[in-house]
Protein backbone atom coordinates (compact mmCIF):
# COMPACT_ATOMS: atom_id res chain seq x y z
CA UNK A 1 0.00 0.00 0.00
CA UNK A 2 1.05 3.78 -0.67
CA UNK A 3 2.25 5.61 1.94
CA UNK A 4 -0.11 8.22 0.86
CA UNK A 5 -3.86 7.58 -0.63
CA UNK A 6 -6.21 9.94 -2.70
CA UNK A 7 -9.65 8.74 -0.89
CA UNK A 8 -12.33 9.07 -4.18
CA UNK A 9 -15.92 8.92 -4.49
CA UNK A 10 -17.77 7.90 -7.68
CA UNK A 11 -20.63 9.81 -8.97
CA UNK A 12 -22.92 7.55 -11.01
CA UNK A 13 -23.77 4.44 -11.90
CA UNK A 14 -22.37 4.60 -15.66
CA UNK A 15 -21.08 1.61 -17.55
CA UNK A 16 -17.72 2.72 -17.76
CA UNK A 17 -17.24 1.95 -13.85
CA UNK A 18 -16.60 -1.92 -15.02
CA UNK A 19 -13.16 -0.28 -15.81
CA UNK A 20 -12.80 2.78 -13.73
CA UNK A 21 -14.04 1.43 -10.56
CA UNK A 22 -11.42 -1.46 -10.60
CA UNK A 23 -8.62 1.14 -11.43
CA UNK A 24 -9.46 2.70 -8.30
CA UNK A 25 -9.79 -0.29 -6.46
CA UNK A 26 -6.36 -1.74 -7.34
CA UNK A 27 -4.76 1.58 -7.65
CA UNK A 28 -1.84 1.79 -4.90
CA UNK A 29 -2.13 5.62 -4.59
CA UNK A 30 -5.58 5.69 -4.45
CA UNK A 31 -9.02 4.20 -2.21
CA UNK A 32 -12.75 4.19 -2.52
CA UNK A 33 -14.87 5.47 -0.17
CA UNK A 34 -18.08 5.37 -1.95
CA UNK A 35 -20.24 5.35 -4.82
CA UNK A 36 -23.82 7.38 -5.33
CA UNK A 37 -26.63 6.84 -7.93
CA UNK A 38 -29.91 8.58 -8.05
CA UNK A 39 -31.32 5.61 -8.88
CA UNK A 40 -32.01 3.24 -6.15
CA UNK A 41 -29.74 0.42 -5.26
CA UNK A 42 -27.79 0.90 -8.65
CA UNK A 43 -25.01 2.01 -6.34
CA UNK A 44 -24.93 -1.59 -4.66
CA UNK A 45 -25.47 -3.43 -7.66
CA UNK A 46 -22.61 -1.77 -9.16
CA UNK A 47 -20.21 -2.85 -6.15
CA UNK A 48 -21.79 -5.88 -5.64
CA UNK A 49 -21.07 -6.53 -9.37
CA UNK A 50 -17.80 -5.11 -9.83
CA UNK A 51 -15.58 -5.31 -6.36
CA UNK A 52 -18.02 -7.21 -4.17
CA UNK A 53 -14.81 -8.03 -1.56
CA UNK A 54 -14.89 -4.14 -0.77
CA UNK A 55 -17.16 -4.55 1.93
CA UNK A 56 -15.78 -0.98 3.60
CA UNK A 57 -17.32 1.41 0.31
CA UNK A 58 -20.16 2.96 1.08
CA UNK A 59 -23.45 3.30 -1.81
CA UNK A 60 -25.56 5.89 -1.03
CA UNK A 61 -29.17 6.54 -3.62
CA UNK A 62 -28.24 10.54 -3.08
CA UNK A 63 -25.31 12.14 -5.02
CA UNK A 64 -25.74 15.16 -3.22
CA UNK A 65 -24.23 12.95 -0.23
CA UNK A 66 -21.24 12.19 -1.63
CA UNK A 67 -20.06 15.45 -2.90
CA UNK A 68 -20.79 16.88 1.08
CA UNK A 69 -18.53 13.88 2.45
CA UNK A 70 -16.01 14.47 4.65
CA UNK A 71 -14.03 11.45 3.74
CA UNK A 72 -13.76 11.99 -0.23
CA UNK A 73 -11.29 13.84 -1.42
CA UNK A 74 -11.60 13.70 -5.64
CA UNK A 75 -15.12 12.45 -7.62
CA UNK A 76 -14.92 10.41 -10.44
CA UNK A 77 -18.08 12.07 -12.75
CA UNK A 78 -19.20 9.81 -15.63
CA UNK A 79 -22.57 10.83 -15.74
CA UNK A 80 -24.43 11.79 -19.22
CA UNK A 81 -22.78 14.26 -21.62
CA UNK A 82 -24.93 16.73 -20.64
CA UNK A 83 -24.81 16.58 -16.63
CA UNK A 84 -20.93 16.98 -16.47
CA UNK A 85 -20.52 21.11 -16.22
CA UNK A 86 -23.36 20.88 -13.79
CA UNK A 87 -22.52 18.23 -11.42
CA UNK A 88 -18.82 18.84 -11.95
CA UNK A 89 -19.44 22.58 -10.86
CA UNK A 90 -21.07 21.21 -7.66
CA UNK A 91 -18.00 19.09 -6.78
CA UNK A 92 -16.02 21.95 -7.12
CA UNK A 93 -17.79 24.06 -5.13
CA UNK A 94 -17.73 20.91 -2.64
CA UNK A 95 -14.20 21.57 -2.41
CA UNK A 96 -13.24 17.95 -4.74
CA UNK A 97 -10.74 17.21 -7.26
CA UNK A 98 -12.77 15.94 -10.17
CA UNK A 99 -11.97 13.84 -13.00
CA UNK A 100 -14.90 14.29 -15.69
CA UNK A 101 -15.58 11.47 -17.83
CA UNK A 102 -15.19 13.05 -21.36
CA UNK A 103 -16.60 15.24 -22.74
CA UNK A 104 -15.65 17.80 -20.16
CA UNK A 105 -18.68 20.01 -20.79
CA UNK A 106 -20.91 20.51 -24.35
CA UNK A 107 -19.58 24.25 -24.41
CA UNK A 108 -16.73 26.25 -24.13
CA UNK A 109 -18.63 28.63 -21.35
CA UNK A 110 -19.14 25.66 -19.39
CA UNK A 111 -15.56 24.86 -19.05
CA UNK A 112 -14.30 28.45 -18.58
CA UNK A 113 -16.87 28.14 -15.82
CA UNK A 114 -15.22 25.07 -13.83
CA UNK A 115 -11.84 26.74 -14.69
CA UNK A 116 -13.08 29.86 -12.58
CA UNK A 117 -14.50 27.49 -9.91
CA UNK A 118 -11.49 25.19 -9.43
CA UNK A 119 -9.00 28.45 -9.14
CA UNK A 120 -11.14 29.81 -6.36
CA UNK A 121 -11.29 26.46 -4.77
CA UNK A 122 -7.85 25.56 -5.10
CA UNK A 123 -8.99 22.03 -6.36
CA UNK A 124 -7.39 19.88 -9.93
CA UNK A 125 -10.11 18.62 -12.67
CA UNK A 126 -9.17 16.84 -15.89
CA UNK A 127 -10.04 15.12 -18.51
CA UNK A 128 -10.93 11.72 -18.78
CA UNK A 129 -8.90 11.11 -21.44
CA UNK A 130 -7.49 7.15 -20.38
CA UNK A 131 -5.91 6.49 -24.11
CA UNK A 132 -3.22 8.91 -23.45
CA UNK A 133 -1.25 7.18 -20.66
CA UNK A 134 -1.12 3.96 -22.40
CA UNK A 135 2.76 3.82 -23.56
CA UNK A 136 2.03 3.27 -27.24
CA UNK A 137 1.22 7.18 -27.56
CA UNK A 138 4.61 8.02 -25.80
CA UNK A 139 6.02 5.38 -28.73
CA UNK A 140 4.80 7.34 -31.48
CA UNK A 141 5.49 11.36 -30.03
CA UNK A 142 9.55 9.50 -29.83
CA UNK A 143 9.29 8.60 -33.54
CA UNK A 144 7.84 12.03 -34.44
CA UNK A 145 10.53 13.69 -32.63
CA UNK A 146 13.32 11.43 -33.96
CA UNK A 147 12.60 12.31 -37.26
CA UNK A 148 11.34 9.30 -38.57
CA UNK A 149 8.27 10.45 -40.45
CA UNK A 150 9.73 14.33 -41.50
CA UNK A 151 7.19 17.19 -40.45
CA UNK A 152 3.45 15.96 -39.62
CA UNK A 153 1.17 17.17 -42.65
CA UNK A 154 -1.91 15.15 -42.01
CA UNK A 155 -3.60 13.11 -39.27
CA UNK A 156 -6.49 10.58 -40.10
CA UNK A 157 -8.59 9.24 -37.19
CA UNK A 158 -11.60 6.77 -36.89
CA UNK A 159 -13.77 5.74 -33.78
CA UNK A 160 -16.64 3.72 -34.67
CA UNK A 161 -18.63 0.62 -34.04
CA UNK A 162 -21.82 -0.63 -34.81
CA UNK A 163 -24.37 0.42 -32.06
CA UNK A 164 -26.50 -2.56 -29.84
CA UNK A 165 -29.65 -2.42 -28.25
CA UNK A 166 -28.02 -2.07 -25.14
CA UNK A 167 -26.45 1.38 -26.12
CA UNK A 168 -29.36 3.08 -27.44
CA UNK A 169 -29.11 6.09 -24.80
CA UNK A 170 -25.97 7.31 -26.53
CA UNK A 171 -28.57 8.44 -29.40
CA UNK A 172 -32.23 9.09 -27.84
CA UNK A 173 -31.70 12.98 -27.99
CA UNK A 174 -30.51 15.52 -30.07
CA UNK A 175 -26.71 16.93 -30.50
CA UNK A 176 -27.80 19.62 -28.09
CA UNK A 177 -28.49 18.02 -25.83
CA UNK A 178 -25.46 15.79 -25.31
CA UNK A 179 -26.57 12.99 -27.82
CA UNK A 180 -24.66 11.27 -30.85
CA UNK A 181 -21.50 9.69 -31.95
CA UNK A 182 -19.61 12.87 -31.95
CA UNK A 183 -20.44 13.68 -27.98
CA UNK A 184 -19.80 9.73 -27.57
CA UNK A 185 -16.64 8.96 -29.09
CA UNK A 186 -16.27 11.65 -31.16
CA UNK A 187 -14.00 13.16 -28.38
CA UNK A 188 -11.31 10.68 -28.76
CA UNK A 189 -11.19 11.34 -32.34
CA UNK A 190 -11.16 14.79 -32.35
CA UNK A 191 -8.55 14.67 -29.23
CA UNK A 192 -5.97 12.09 -31.26
CA UNK A 193 -6.76 14.50 -34.67
CA UNK A 194 -5.32 17.59 -32.73
CA UNK A 195 -2.84 15.40 -30.87
CA UNK A 196 -0.03 15.62 -33.14
CA UNK A 197 0.45 19.40 -34.52
CA UNK A 198 1.56 22.32 -32.61
CA UNK A 199 -1.19 24.61 -32.77
CA UNK A 200 -4.90 24.28 -32.97
CA UNK A 201 -7.45 24.18 -36.20
CA UNK A 202 -8.23 27.42 -37.86
CA UNK A 203 -11.63 25.99 -39.46
CA UNK A 204 -13.73 22.50 -39.89
CA UNK A 205 -15.82 21.21 -41.89
CA UNK A 206 -17.94 18.61 -41.18
CA UNK A 207 -20.74 16.43 -42.42
CA UNK A 208 -23.42 14.18 -40.82
CA UNK A 209 -26.20 11.46 -40.88
CA UNK A 210 -28.96 12.32 -38.32
CA UNK A 211 -31.34 10.07 -36.64
CA UNK A 212 -34.95 11.15 -35.67
CA UNK A 213 -33.73 12.13 -32.37
CA UNK A 214 -31.18 14.80 -33.94
CA UNK A 215 -28.60 12.48 -32.94
CA UNK A 216 -25.60 11.68 -35.37
CA UNK A 217 -25.32 8.10 -35.94
CA UNK A 218 -22.40 8.86 -38.54
CA UNK A 219 -20.19 11.65 -38.74
CA UNK A 220 -16.88 12.75 -40.92
CA UNK A 221 -14.91 15.99 -41.16
CA UNK A 222 -11.52 18.00 -42.09
CA UNK A 223 -9.64 20.05 -39.61
CA UNK A 224 -7.30 22.72 -41.51
CA UNK A 225 -4.75 23.21 -39.86
CA UNK A 226 -3.36 26.15 -41.52
CA UNK A 227 -0.08 25.77 -43.63
CA UNK A 228 -1.20 22.73 -45.83
CA UNK A 229 -1.76 20.75 -42.50
CA UNK A 230 -5.17 18.60 -42.19
CA UNK A 231 -6.74 16.45 -40.07
CA UNK A 232 -9.65 13.75 -40.88
CA UNK A 233 -11.77 12.88 -38.46
CA UNK A 234 -14.65 10.09 -38.74
CA UNK A 235 -17.02 8.64 -35.90
CA UNK A 236 -20.29 6.09 -36.37
CA UNK A 237 -22.52 4.00 -34.84
CA UNK A 238 -23.21 2.05 -37.93
CA UNK A 239 -19.12 1.19 -39.25
CA UNK A 240 -17.57 -1.96 -38.55
CA UNK A 241 -15.33 -1.25 -34.47
CA UNK A 242 -12.07 0.88 -35.38
CA UNK A 243 -10.74 2.52 -33.04
CA UNK A 244 -6.74 3.90 -34.81
CA UNK A 245 -5.08 7.28 -36.01
CA UNK A 246 -2.58 7.79 -38.86
CA UNK A 247 -0.16 10.09 -39.05
CA UNK A 248 1.41 11.19 -42.62
CA UNK A 249 4.55 13.13 -42.37
CA UNK A 250 6.81 14.52 -44.80
CA UNK A 251 9.12 11.18 -44.76
CA UNK A 252 6.83 9.00 -43.83
CA UNK A 253 3.98 7.62 -41.67
CA UNK A 254 2.55 5.72 -38.53
CA UNK A 255 -0.05 4.10 -37.62
CA UNK A 256 -2.14 3.29 -34.20
CA UNK A 257 -3.60 0.58 -34.67
CA UNK A 258 -5.81 0.09 -31.70
CA UNK A 259 -6.04 3.24 -29.73
CA UNK A 260 -8.77 1.46 -26.55
CA UNK A 261 -5.77 -1.26 -26.62
CA UNK A 262 -7.24 -3.46 -24.22
CA UNK A 263 -5.21 -4.06 -21.26
CA UNK A 264 -4.78 -7.98 -21.80
CA UNK A 265 -3.07 -7.46 -25.55
CA UNK A 266 0.41 -6.12 -26.68
CA UNK A 267 -0.50 -2.72 -29.08
CA UNK A 268 0.87 -2.94 -32.37
CA UNK A 269 2.95 0.63 -33.90
CA UNK A 270 3.56 0.22 -37.38
CA UNK A 271 5.93 3.09 -39.07
CA UNK A 272 7.73 3.00 -42.59
CA UNK A 273 9.59 6.11 -44.54
CA UNK A 274 11.31 5.90 -47.85
CA UNK A 275 14.69 4.06 -46.21
CA UNK A 276 12.71 1.09 -43.28
CA UNK A 277 9.59 0.00 -41.95
CA UNK A 278 9.07 -1.52 -38.82
CA UNK A 279 5.92 -2.77 -37.09
CA UNK A 280 6.57 -2.70 -33.17
CA UNK A 281 5.16 -4.57 -30.43
CA UNK A 282 4.09 -2.15 -27.41
CA UNK A 283 3.69 -3.80 -23.90
CA UNK A 284 0.56 -4.84 -22.23
CA UNK A 285 -0.58 -1.57 -20.45
CA UNK A 286 -4.23 -0.63 -18.60
CA UNK A 287 -4.65 2.89 -19.54
CA UNK A 288 -7.78 3.21 -16.98
CA UNK A 289 -5.29 1.98 -14.29
CA UNK A 290 -2.42 4.49 -15.16
CA UNK A 291 -5.05 6.92 -15.83
CA UNK A 292 -6.14 6.65 -11.72
CA UNK A 293 -2.75 6.43 -10.67
CA UNK A 294 -1.28 9.42 -12.23
CA UNK A 295 -4.06 11.69 -11.70
CA UNK A 296 -4.10 10.26 -7.66
CA UNK A 297 -0.21 11.70 -7.93
CA UNK A 298 -0.73 14.73 -9.23
CA UNK A 299 -3.56 15.73 -6.00
CA UNK A 300 -1.28 14.25 -3.75
CA UNK A 301 2.24 15.13 -4.97
CA UNK A 302 0.34 18.64 -5.84
CA UNK A 303 1.21 18.81 -9.76
CA UNK A 304 -0.54 20.00 -12.30
CA UNK A 305 -2.01 17.34 -14.98
CA UNK A 306 -0.78 16.87 -18.70
CA UNK A 307 -4.26 16.91 -19.78
CA UNK A 308 -4.68 20.61 -18.84
CA UNK A 309 -8.38 22.82 -18.82
CA UNK A 310 -6.67 24.61 -21.79
CA UNK A 311 -6.61 21.53 -24.00
CA UNK A 312 -10.22 20.84 -22.50
CA UNK A 313 -11.39 23.76 -24.06
CA UNK A 314 -10.05 23.32 -27.17
CA UNK A 315 -10.91 20.21 -27.76
CA UNK A 316 -14.34 21.19 -26.99
CA UNK A 317 -14.14 23.99 -29.43
CA UNK A 318 -12.79 21.96 -31.68
CA UNK A 319 -15.75 19.67 -31.60
CA UNK A 320 -18.28 22.30 -31.57
CA UNK A 321 -17.08 23.97 -35.19
CA UNK A 322 -17.58 20.83 -36.35
CA UNK A 323 -21.00 20.49 -35.63
CA UNK A 324 -21.48 24.01 -36.13
CA UNK A 325 -20.54 22.75 -39.67
CA UNK A 326 -22.87 20.34 -39.81
CA UNK A 327 -25.59 22.40 -38.67
CA UNK A 328 -24.53 25.12 -41.11
CA UNK A 329 -23.64 23.43 -44.06
CA UNK A 330 -20.68 25.27 -44.65
CA UNK A 331 -16.77 25.65 -43.84
CA UNK A 332 -16.56 27.17 -39.73
CA UNK A 333 -13.77 29.57 -38.55
CA UNK A 334 -12.25 28.79 -35.31
CA UNK A 335 -11.38 31.80 -33.12
CA UNK A 336 -7.62 32.16 -32.01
Amino acid sequence: MAEKQLRWGILGAARVNEKLLPAIVEAANAELIAIASRRPGAAAEVLQKLAPQQTAVETLDDPEALLSHPNIDAIYLPMSNEEHAEWALKAINHGKHVLIEKPMALTVADIDAIEAAAKANNVTVMEGFMYIFHPQHEHVRQLINDGKVGDVRTVKTAFAFPMKPARMYRIDRDINDGGGAMWDIGPYAIHTARLWFDNEPVAAMAMAKLNDSGADVSLSGVFDFADGKFAHFEMSFEHARRSEYEIIGTKGGIKCHTVWQPETEEATISWWNENEEQTVSIPKANHFNLEIEYFSDCILEGKAPKLTLADARNNCAAICAALASVREGKKIHLSG
